[in-house]
């Protein structure tokens, strides 16, 4: 490995902390599945080499509803490849997936194929222990022209494609439409917009409220849009300093938030079970909008009374909205190369492999053709709200980048805590986390 997979190291430790804050929802339901400890045989039946097969090991994050709907599109793999058997398992969180990987690597028992979090690409890409992906899609007649651009900013590091597009989202804005047309309150498209719809829907109750407009969970994500959204950039491009904060828009961004905190306009949850919170709040009609994934559109159609519409992220001076989920990725220590692309090609390629995925999550499709598909424009007719989440990604920009990503987002997100909750100053609290965070690049070049 190269020096940079201590970066790894120094990263994963900080994983324990950053568990139910990441950018995306996180499937840590395990529907009765317990995860399996990194680098342990799997010496269950299933798992043996069969007679004529290949066995490759699939590690990911999917628990719970999704964890049936991964190991019903395995099974369909292994019931139509009589040469190669996929083993599946169940790692845990994202986090807990990265952490397990890099403990996996160190021990020279790292899966074939794997989940990976968008975000933590670069530390594996870095170290140099993911394959690269060109020379097999040149074989299989594929280009990563065929891929949706807007899912490939973590793809690309050190001239090599090391990963591909999967269970992917964006943040979205999700409508109480009933609650805005009883108030004659039209979808806001701009931040100005917004503010004025979010605190015509304040109600107060007493010293408390019984209704308030906007929230979205505890989580960097929903500020990386707002930073991108005002034209800025999280990293300057160079990858030496903290591009927003330099230009003004960190102030911009909290002053908006707390401006909306304080009239009632913006119910902020406790970081403790935010997303869960704030979901509760909206299907409850107790907040009229909410800034959330596009992986919680599914649940809303099935849980809520009232007319459900989804819609961009409101602009300040462009739309803009980052990325989330996982990417899958092959390990250049894996004896069964051939096998592992095998399945990685089908699931980019086979309407029943990660297409039918896409279906059953709600996950966004990744492929021009998964796109232009009779089964996914049937969908999109029947549920608008998920080609609105398809349409945003026009918008999709990455400005994460950077080996000090996961120590620098802890810092901020200690930021975050200090402006939202404890009412510090705003500019003393990011030239703070300004330092700190500029030392930390400075360290991981």
């Amino acid at each position: 490995m190269k020096k940079n997979a201590k970066m790894i190291m120094a990263s994963t430790m900080l994983l324990g902390v950053l568990a139910g804050c990441s950018s995306e929802p996180q499937s840590t339901d395990t529907g009765g599945t317990t995860p399996a400890p990194a680098g342990t045989p799997d010496t269950s039946a299933a798992t043996q080499e069969k007679a004529g097969k290949t066995t490759i090991q699939y590690w990911h994050s999917m628990g719970g509803a999704n964890g049936e709907f991964t190991d019903a599109m395995i099974k369909r793999f292994n019931d139509s490849h009589p040469n190669v058997e996929v083993v599946g398992t169940f790692q845990g969180s994202y986090d807990e997936v990265v952490t397990k990987l890099q403990q996996a690597v160190a021990a020279g028992s790292a899966p074939d194929v794997s989940m990976l979090e968008r975000s933590f690409v670069q530390l594996f890409a870095d170290a140099d222990v993911l394959e690269d992906l060109t020379p097999y899609l040149e074989k299989s007649d594929l280009s990563t022209d065929g891929f949706v651009q807007g899912l490939m900013g973590h793809s690309t590091f050190n001239e090599k494609l090391v990963t591909l597009p999967l269970n992917r989202s964006t943040p979205i804005m999700h409508v109480n439409k009933t609650m805005l047309d009883e108030m004659g309150l039209e979808i806001p498209t701009t931040w100005e917009e917004l503010k004025t719809v979010s605190n015509a829907l304040v109600i107060k109750d007493g010293s408390g409220y019984k209704r308030q407009g906007l929230s979205m969970p505890f989580d960097d994500w929903y500020l990386q849009a707002m930073i991108t959204q005002s034209n800025s950039r999280f990293f300057s491009e160079d990858g030496t300093k903290m591009e927003f904060i330099d230009a003004g828009v960190g102030n911009t961004a909290f002053s908006y938030l707390k401006d909306l905190q304080s009239t009632g306009a913006l119910f902020y949850p406790p970081t403790q079970d935010s997303g869960n919170i704030v979901k509760q709040m909206f299907t409850e009609g107790k907040i009229g909008l909410l800034f959330e994934s596009t992986g919680t559109i599914g649940g809303f159609l099935k849980n809520v009374k009232f007319d459900y519409k989804t819609a961009f992220l409101p602009k300040n001076e462009v739309f803009a909205n980052p990325t989330g989920g996982a990417n899958v990725t092959m390990f250049a220590s894996s004896k069964n190369k051939d096998a592992a692309w095998e399945f990685l090609n089908w699931l980019m390629t086979d309407p029943q492999g990660g297409q039918q995925f896409v279906i059953d999550t709600g996950y966004l499709p990744f492929t021009k053709k998964m796109v232009e598909s009779k089964e996914i424009k049937e969908l999109y007719a029947k549920e608008p709200n998920r080609q609105v989440a398809y349409d945003q990604l026009q918008y999709g920009i990455d400005t994460n980048k950077n080996l000090a990503w996961t120590p620098i987002i802890q810092e901020f997100r200690s930021a975050m805590q200090a402006i939202m909750y404890d009412n510090k100053d705003i500019n003393a609290t990011l030239a703070t986390f300004k330092t700190a965070a500029e030392k930390l690049l400075k360290d991981a070049k």
